[in-house]
């Protein structure tokens, strides 16, 4: 039996660390593509490296999507500037686009997430989407990011909601870890998990119950406190070697089939997963007091536990079909959960947890 288990070059949390990259950024080299949205830059623009003799960052304005006309348009920018290195400093998608785009032209690339809303930042695997916002493919990278910077002051004011979401991310970390190893699956790496990265994963999911809803509380106050570190690591660390080595199955391929839906795009990555999570618990005939642990923990920090929580109240059986049939694709990881997983599965799963949040709500 072969393992394989992934790892960023480096991992930094705590409040301040951006002030860290002036130290970091050298190491990498002198000319860098600083990859961030316009919104961002503003709020961050008194804490970033300034140039100097030895560092130089050329802004790149990131545009909103992770999709193929955006990662052409940086790669092209870095060519132009002769960069060495990138940085992608933002959410998932400002952090994916930066990693591909690194990839593509061999270079090493820093990752500093503005808020702690996926798992991203960690992996070296990226989510490609159409410019309407439906994904399109998961591309990989040959190596993790170099360094992983969380500056959990700037996590801490940003909106409680990507933290939230984040943990909703996180949350699916462990139950498709565990379908994996069950089922001899293979991981994001192309080969079975280790123990290590199951561990990780277990770790992951008791982090979240016991401190999530502190964390939360921190969050709404701006308050960078022990909980919200343990969240914030779970939810960026944790959750990333989780996922990436522990393997993905169910929640994450109903998200993909969740994106071809329009009326799901105004909510976040994690939020979705989290409905595939609690779809999850009853194809696995999980116990009710199981059952009732995941849906109490979702509901103590505002996670959707019915359609009508990520936009589909009023969703027609046509429209369910399509999302079951995007997430049964043959190349999706849903499969990891065995071998009859067909889409009328999944409309029964996301009909049965869509009626239990009902029912606990009534």
């Amino acid at each position: 039996m072969i393992t394989k288990t992934l790892f960023p070059g480096c991992y930094i949390q705590g409040d301040g660390a951006i002030e860290r990259l002036k130290d970091e950024l050298p190491k990498f080299g002198q000319e860098g593509l600083c990859i961030m949205t316009a919104s961002s830059r503003e709020r961050l623009k008194e804490r970033l490296p300034e140039t100097t003799a030895t560092l130089r960052l050329h802004d790149a304005e990131f545009g909103g999507e992770c999709s193929d006309r955006e990662i052409d348009r940086h790669v092209e920018a870095a060519k132009n500037c002769g960069a060495q290195f990138i940085v992608a400093i933002g959410g998932g998608k400002t952090i994916d686009t930066g990693k591909i785009t690194a990839d593509r032209l061999g270079l090493a690339v820093v990752v500093v997430p503005t808020i702690a809303s996926t798992d991203a930042p960690c992996s070296a695997c990226a989510i490609v989407y159409s410019e309407e916002g439906a994904v399109i493919r998961v591309e990989y990278q040959k190596n993790n990011p170099n360094l992983v910077l969380v500056d959990s002051g700037i996590i801490a004011n940003a909106p409680a909601r990507f933290l939230v979401s984040g943990m909703g991310d996180a949350l699916a970390t462990w139950f498709e870890a565990e379908s994996c190893r069950k089922n001899n699956a293979k991981n994001e790496a192309g080969e079975l998990g280790s123990h290590t990265a199951y561990a990780l994963s277990r770790i992951c999911y008791d982090t979240l119950l016991e401190y999530g809803a502190d964390a939360l509380a921190a969050c709404k106050d701006h308050q960078t406190t022990p909980a919200l570190e343990h969240v914030i690591e779970a939810n960026t660390l944790l959750s990333g070697l989780g996922f990436e080595s522990g393997g993905l199955a169910m929640a994450h391929s109903i998200h993909n089939g969740l994106t071809v839906l329009h009326q799901t795009h105004d909510y976040f990555h994690g939020e979705k997963v989290a409905m595939g999570v609690l779809a999850s618990l009853f194809l696995r005939e999980e116990t009710k007091p199981f059952i009732d642990e995941v849906y109490t923990f979702c509901e103590s920090i505002g996670l959707p536990t019915t359609l009508a929580g990520i936009g589909l109240g009023e969703a027609t059986a046509e429209e369910l079909e399509r999302v079951a049939v995007r997430a049964c694709r043959a190349d999706e990881q849903i499969h990891h959960e065995g071998s009859d997983i067909t889409p009328e599965v999944v409309i029964r799963t996301l009909l049965a947890a869509d009626a239990e949040g009902k029912r606990r709500k009534a």
